[in-house]
């Protein structure tokens, strides 16, 4: 009888594991349909994007129309060269090179003045630094485009870059990330007579390496798609920047219709920059969303 009931219980709990496993083969598939369908809506305009670009005039009547065509070549030397779109990029890269540079300068030493030393009502100050998040951007604009043109840096590349300096966002994740540090390292360098350069040149940024990189894919995607200052500020079509680049392009009418061609073979290019970077620099990327505090 002990043996019986003994098996019965093996049974059913064989019976309740497969159960289980069945559940979460279940809901794995599930999690996994719906990743896919979020993929499907990510990937599915670029691919049309794509698709258009090798058209000759990239009207799209019909399903058959988002095949590819024959005339990519073409259309990005025109987008390239005829509308010197290359340029436009050029001018968006060394902006961005130098927002991220200024950037990361400037953040790192405010975070650790905010987390290692003492500064003078230092809680206000970050909570101020938070405070300006509230603020839109496009509040400033105003008194920034009167102070670059008191300053003679109208249609120059200190107009769009100088503004965007300052980083709120890049100090708090700075903060966060610092101060995960482990103290008895703080305290080491301390003891040993570390100065302020000397711990953050070796102590502090060789230890922030990923998190470093992750935040300049950010404000590198950022500046990136800057446009609204940058149409405001720079009168030369020489001087303009990619994504202002693009409604140059949608302003362009051949034969009373817009070539749509031409604008999603810009569209393209513009996008190849920040999604390069991002896929080759996703690893710190994920880190610096995932900073805990300690």
């Amino acid at each position: 009888m002990v043996g019986v009931l003994q098996y019965a219980k093996q049974r059913v709990d064989a019976l309740r594991g497969n159960y289980e496993t069945q559940r979460i083969h279940e809901d794995d598939l599930g999690t996994h349909f719906q990743l896919l369908l979020l993929v499907v809506a990510v990937v599915f305009p670029i691919a049309v994007a794509l698709a258009v670009s090798t058209k000759q005039s990239g009207v799209v009547t019909s399903v058959v129309d988002l095949l590819p065509g024959g005339y990519a070549v073409e259309n990005y030397r025109e987008v390239l060269v005829d509308y010197q779109f290359g340029r436009f990029m050029w001018n968006s890269l060394a902006m961005s090179v130098v927002i991220v540079v200024g950037k990361l300068i400037i953040s790192v030493f405010a975070a650790m003045a905010i987390v290692y030393y003492r500064v003078p009502y230092k809680d206000l100050v970050f909570l101020f630094i938070l405070f300006t998040l509230l603020l839109p951007v496009p509040v400033r604009f105003i008194p920034l485009f009167q102070l670059m043109n008191d300053l003679g840096w109208s249609n120059t590349i200190l107009a769009i870059t100088v503004p965007y300096l300052a980083s709120a966002t890049t100090v708090f994740i700075l903060r966060q990330h610092f101060l995960s540090i482990p103290t008895s390292i703080v305290e080491t360098a301390k003891l040993d007579g570390v100065g302020p350069l000397k711990f953050m040149l070796f102590v502090l940024l060789p230890m922030s390496k990923g998190v470093l990189v992750g935040v300049s894919i950010i404000m590198f995607v950022y500046a990136w798609n800057q446009y609204l200052w940058p149409l405001i500020i720079i009168d030369s079509e020489a001087n303009q920047v990619a994504q202002v680049g693009l409604q140059l392009l949608q302003g362009d009418v051949q034969g009373g219709q817009l070539s749509w061609s031409l604008v999603m073979a810009g569209s393209t290019l513009t996008l190849l920059p920040p999604l390069l970077l991002m896929i080759v620099f996703r690893k710190p990327l994920l880190e610096t969303f995932s900073i805990q505090q300690k």
